[in-house]
C-alpha cells in the first residue's frame, strides 16, 4: 500500500534524484563534521577552528580561487565539500574522508522528497530510450556515492566481496543502488515515487503544493535539467515518426546521449552520424576520454575526428585508429561499412516514397547528397522545466537575467538547461525567499559536486528552524527572526554559494593579509615545484 503525503511539513524537495537523498540524510540529522587532516593546510587549519561543515562562511574557501588545486568548473561550496569527502580523488585511489558524519535527532526537520521516477534515483531510474543499460557510467563508482550508505557498501551488501578499484558500474547497477539507499540510509520514511507535483505557489506563511494539498515552509528544487530531450525541428518530424530496420539510423548530435545511441545500435546496422565539429572553439565532450578508460567513447570520437579529416580533404598525419589493437572496442562494430559520419551538415528536406524516407543533406564542403533513412534519433541535448511552479513563483526563480535556452524556438521556449540559473547560483542557491536549488539545477551536474549545495540548503533551512526556536520565548515576547536575532552558538549561519556575498565576512583584515601572504607563497612553491605540469621543473 503506497504511503500517503502529510498535510504540513517544515520543508519540500521536488525531485527524488542524489541530490534530493542526500539532503534528506542531512535533515534527517547527519551532521557533516571535518575530521581532518587536509593536504591543504590553510583549509586544515581554518576547519580544525570550526569543524561544523552547516557552520561554513565563505572565508572557509576564499583561498581557492588564488590555488591551483582546485578547480574552478564548480561552485566553491560544491568544490570544498567534494575536495574534503574525497581529497586527492582525481590522483590516489580511495583516498580517507575528511568528513564524519554524527547523527544528532534533535537537529532534524520534517521534510519530504517527491518525484516521478519510479523509485529513488531521479534520471538514473528512468528507462532511457533506445539506450542500453549495460553502458558504464562516466563516473567511477566511489564518485557515485552518497552518506551514510556508499556504492562500495551496496557493492559488498549485494555480492558479497569487496568492490575493486576503478569501476564504472552499469546504469542498471547505479539505479540498483540509489533505489537500495534510502532503506539502507535511513530516508526511507521521507522519501515519495511516481509522484507528479504541479501548481506550486507561494502563500503569506511559506509554500503550497497545489496537486496534493501539501503546505511547507521551504521549497527545495532539485528537478534537474534532464528531464526533457530537446525535441527535433518541425521538417524531421516524418522522419521521427519512421521506424524502418531495412534502412540505416541516423543519429544526430556531437556528445555522450548520442554515442550512447551509436553503441546500443545492433552492430550490423548502417548508421548515419551528423555532428557539430569545432574543435577549436565548442569541442565534443568525448575528446576528453582516455581511450583506456572510456574506450567506446574514445573509438566513435576517433570515427568522429577522421570523417572530419575526410570531409576537410586533409590527410591526417597519424590516423585516429591506430590504437584499434588496444581498443577492444573497436572490432565490435565494422565501422568502414556501418559508420557514415558527416561533420556539420545540415537536414535540407525529408521525403517520404512509399515505406521509404529519403533525406536531402548538405554537407560542410556545400555539396548535396540524399540518403535513406529507418529512424531518427534527435540528440543534441536535454533540458529541465520548472513548470510545476505558478506563473508568479517561477518568475521569482528564474528573474529577469537568466540565461535561458533559445526562446526564439516556440518548441522549447519553457525548457531551462545548467545555464539557466547559474549566474543566481553564484551568488546565493537561495535563489528566492525560502527556495533553494540544488543537483544540476546550479549548473553542476556531477553526482560528486551536489554535496556542497545540499549542505548549504540544509545549514539554512536549519537555521531558520533555530531562529523560529528562539522567537519562541516561555514569557510569550516573540523576539525578532532573522541572522542577527542568532547567537553565536548557532549550529548554520547564513553561508554564500561561491564567496561574494562580503557582508557575511567578519574577517581581522591583518589575519587576511596574512592568510593571502601564505596563499601567495604556497601557490609560488606549487608553480616552481612543475607538478601542475606533470613533472618537477629544474631550474
Amino acid at each position: 500500500m503506497a504511503k500517503s503525503l502529510p498535510q504540513c511539513v517544515d520543508t519540500v524537495v521536488i525531485g527524488n534524484g542524489p541530490s534530493s537523498l542526500i539532503l534528506s540524510y542531512i535533515l534527517h540529522g547527519h551532521i557533516p563534521y571535518y575530521a581532518g587532516p587536509h593536504h591543504d593546510n590553510i583549509l586544515d587549519t581554518k576547519l580544525s577552528k570550526r569543524p561544523n561543515l552547516l557552520d561554513l562562511t565563505p572565508d572557509m574557501y576564499s583561498h581557492f580561487q588564488s590555488s591551483l588545486r582546485y578547480s574552478n568548473q564548480a561552485l566553491p561550496i560544491n568544490t570544498l565539500l567534494d575536495t574534503l569527502i574525497r581529497p586527492n580523488a582525481d590522483t590516489e585511489i580511495n583516498p580517507t574522508s575528511c568528513v564524519k558524519w554524527k547523527y544528532e535527532p534533535d537537529k532534524a526537520v520534517s521534510h519530504v522528497v517527491i518525484g516521478n521516477s519510479p523509485h529513488a534515483g531521479g534520471q538514473w531510474a528512468d528507462s532511457p530510450d533506445s539506450v542500453s543499460w549495460d553502458i558504464g557510467t562516466l563516473s567511477y563508482a566511489e564518485m557515485l556515492s552518497l552518506p551514510g550508505y556508499s556504492y562500495s557498501d551496496h557493492y559488498l551488501e549485494t555480492r558479497k566481496q569487496p568492490m575493486p578499484d576503478f569501476v564504472r558500474p552499469s546504469r542498471t547497477e547505479v539505479a540498483e543502488y540509489f533505489q537500495a539507499y534510502p532503506a539502507a540510509a535511513g530516508v526511507l520514511d521521507s522519501v515519495y515515487t511516481s509522484i507528479q507535483v504541479d501548481h506550486v505557489s507561494r502563500t503569506l506563511d511559506g509554500f503550497f503544493i497545489g496537486s496534493h494539498s501539501l503546505r511547507c515552509k521551504h521549497l527545495v528544487l532539485a528537478s534537474g535539467i534532464f528531464t526533457v530531450n530537446i525535441p527535433p525541428p518541425r521538417l524531421l518530424t516524418p522522419l521521427a515518426e519512421a521506424k524502418s530496420t531495412q534502412y540505416p539510423l541516423l543519429v544526430i548530435g556531437s556528445g555522450f546521449s548520442a554515442a550512447d545511441i551509436i553503441i546500443s545500435t545492433s552492430s550490423s546496422r548502417k548508421i548515419i552520424h551528423i555532428f557539430q565539429w569545432n574543435p577549436e572553439e565548442r569541442p565534443s565532450p568525448l575528446r576528453g576520454c582516455h581511450h583506456t578508460a572510456y574506450p567506446e567513447y574514445a573509438t566513435i570520437y576517433r570515427q568522429m575526428k577522421l570523417a572530419a579529416m575526410v570531409s576537410g580533404k586533409r590527410a591526417p598525419c597519424r590516423s585516429p585508429l591506430t590504437r584499434k589493437k588496444s581498443n577492444p572496442y573497436f572490432n565490435r562494430r565494422d565501422w568502414a561499412t556501418n559508420y557514415e559520419g558527416l561533420p556539420n551538415a545540415k537536414v535540407l528536406d525529408v521525403m517520404t516514397v512509399g515505406d521509404e524516407t529519403i533525406v536531402k543533406l548538405q554537407l560542410e564542403s556545400g555539396e548535396i547528397i540524399e540518403r535513406s533513412v529507418g529512424g531518427l534519433e534527435y540528440v543534441i541535448g536535454r533540458r529541465g522545466s520548472l513548470d510545476y511552479l505558478d506563473t508568479d513563483l517561477r518568475s521569482e526563480v528564474l528573474g529577469a537575467d537568466t540565461e535561458d535556452v533559445a526562446k526564439d524556438d516556440e518548441s522549447f521556449s519553457n525548457l531551462i538547461s545548467g545555464r539557466t540559473l547559474r549566474a543566481k547560483a553564484e551568488i546565493d542557491l537561495e535563489v528566492a525567499p525560502n527556495v533553494f536549488i540544488i543537483g544540476s539545477l546550479t549548473g553542476d551536474s556531477l553526482v560528486r559536486h551536489a554535496v556542497g549545495g545540499c549542505v548549504y540548503a540544509a545549514s539554512k533551512i536549519m537555521n531558520s528552524r533555530a531562529c523560529s526556536m528562539t522567537s519562541s520565548i516561555s514569557d510569550g515576547v516573540k523576539t525578532p527572526v532573522g541572522p542577527s536575532s542568532l547567537s553565536s552558538s548557532a549550529s548554520s549561519p547564513v553561508i554564500r554559494a561561491n564567496g561574494t556575498a562580503h557582508e557575511d565576512l567578519h574577517l581581522d583584515r591583518r589575519k587576511l593579509m596574512r592568510g593571502l601572504d601564505i596563499v601567495s607563497a604556497e601557490n609560488q612553491i606549487w608553480m616552481n615545484s612543475g607538478w601542475w605540469g606533470g613533472g618537477w621543473r629544474i631550474s
